[in-house]
């Protein structure tokens, strides 16, 4: 079978196939549903994670909404690259977020390996996730510098090949031409789709959702009554 069928044509089924199935099982089990949690490690290290965590986070959604963007509207983006100007500065804004994206994310790494505590409670699913997404986040930010104006080229060629997926009917022919950087990026996109139901990266199921209904949760130290108590 050739390289790119598989990857392009045969993994994205198996992710997609692994992302519902695992995160229906692991939703219907009791006990699992209540883990459905990022496991925020903020209240043993604070300042490196918000030095980390922020820029990551600021950095990953802005980057998958202007995906999501060429992706439902390719036509619409299409009309707006037409104008040099307003083409450099959307290729220009996409790659400040995609650096805010690596930094935060090298910060968040670098504070998981230099603080104690947490390095003890990271197990080996976290450093999947973590070396995916940082595979992700770089090598988009090099296709941004050695291929420029991808904000076209995705709306153009990444599109229809997602849409033919999503279709049932996937044609590779249009993504088997494009640079290996891309199809590194691509499929390492599908492998974070397949880990994600058995990782800390299902919390994006349900989270900030949950906080818009959720009622006022006030938190008691019990270690600081029972010294006022002696």
């Amino acid at each position: 079978m050739n390289r790119d069928v598989f990857f392009l044509g045969v993994l994205p089924y198996v992710a997609l196939a692994l992302f519902f199935i695992g995160t229906i099982a692991r939703y219907r089990d009791r006990y699992a549903r209540f883990a459905f949690s990022s496991l925020s490690s903020q209240f043993l290290e604070n300042r490196k994670h918000f030095w980390g965590l922020v820029p990551f986070h600021y950095g990953i959604i802005v980057v998958l909404l202007g995906h999501l963007v060429a992706f439902l509207v390719p036509r619409q983006v299409l009309l707006w690259n037409s104008h040099p100007l307003r083409l450099y500065i959307l290729e220009v804004s996409a790659l400040a977020f995609g650096v805010l994206t690596v930094v935060g994310l090298v910060a968040a790494i670098a504070r998981r390996i230099s603080v104690r505590a947490l390095l003890r409670v990271t197990n080996k699913r976290d450093w999947v996730v973590l070396a995916l997404l940082l595979n992700q986040a770089t090598s988009g930010v090099e296709i941004a510098l050695r291929y420029p104006w991808g904000s076209s080229w995705f709306a153009a060629t990444a599109t229809p090949y997602l849409w033919s997926v999503f279709t049932l009917n996937p044609d590779v022919t249009v993504m088997s031409v494009m640079p290996f950087a891309v199809k590194v990026h691509v499929i390492n996109a599908w492998l974070l789709v397949a880990f994600a139901p058995f990782s800390r990266l299902v919390h994006v199921l349900v989270a900030p959702l949950p906080y818009l209904w959720r009622r006022p949760q006030v938190v008691r130290w019990y270690r600081a009554r029972e010294a006022m108590s002696r």
